[in-house]
């Protein structure tokens, strides 16, 4: 198992990729403190996790509001003792271009994307610093590199987050704390059919997306959750700083 005995937090744990690396996270081993602000969804994860046997707490949180990742690490701290692992999975889009995106919105996907994984490094770092190490998993994205239409806040902050985590890979070494994006293509989740809905033929965009991927099809969230749990697990001791596309061969192609 190759997180057996060790804690790990996820953000966006109720849905799509972050439901994903839960059940996987668990499967090999792990302790889990699930964080959504959909009580719900992230219920119906932990309750999976714990109907094979599994560990896991869930928090109901918006991961930008300050303070919020500061109480659900330290509920985390108090009930397992330590946290091995932070992959942070939650966030959103909501369409647009400069021209058309409002201004609250460009600041709502800024503040759960980038506000949410700065936040909750922020909360994970003293505690994993302190224990002698741990690795933190933020979420990019394939469009952050290769650019797209329609999207400019998210794809914005997703280009942030590659620079956050690049800094913090750096910033976190001395502390043995390693820092890795992974950068997923269009993957099958409730977001991204979401965003197909927003367009005037949402069979056609999804046609289209399908279409920029070499491998001919979508993403599944299980096939991110086995690189985050990667990045997660000593087996990439060596690995920090890095981004790894799970792409389906969208920035090749």
């Amino acid at each position: 198992m190759r997180l057996k005995d060790k804690v790990a937090i996820i953000t966006g744990g109720g849905s799509g990729i972050g439901r994903a690396a839960a059940l996987l996270f668990a499967a090999e081993g792990a302790k889990l403190c699930l964080v959504d602000r959909d009580e719900a969804g992230v219920n119906e994860t932990a309750a999976a996790i714990v109907a094979k046997g599994g560990v896991a707490i869930t928090r109901v949180s918006d991961v930008g509001e300050v303070g919020s990742a500061d109480r659900d690490a330290a509920a985390a701290l108090d009930q397992f003792g330590r946290i091995d692992a932070l992959y942070c999975g939650a966030g959103f889009s909501v369409g647009g271009t400069v021209l058309t995106t409002k201004p609250e919105d460009w600041e709502a996907v800024f503040r759960a994307n980038v506000g949410g994984t700065w936040l909750w490094a922020r909360a994970v770092a003293p505690a994993m610093k302190a224990q002698g190490g741990g690795s933190i998993v933020t979420t990019a994205s394939q469009l952050a590199l290769a650019g797209g239409s329609g999207n400019v806040a998210y794809i914005a902050a997703k280009g942030a987050i590659l620079s956050l985590t690049r800094t913090m890979a750096v910033d976190f070494a001395p502390d043995r704390i390693r820092v890795n994006a992974v950068v997923p293509g269009a993957i099958d989740t409730p977001m991204l059919q979401r965003s197909f809905r927003r367009k005037a033929d949402p069979e056609a965009a999804k046609q289209a997306s399908i279409s920029r991927h070499p491998l001919g099809r979508l993403g599944r969230p299980e096939e991110v959750a086995e690189a985050i749990l990667f990045l997660a697990s000593d087996a990439a001791s060596f690995t920090t700083g890095t981004t790894l596309a799970v792409d389906g061969g969208w920035l090749a192609g």
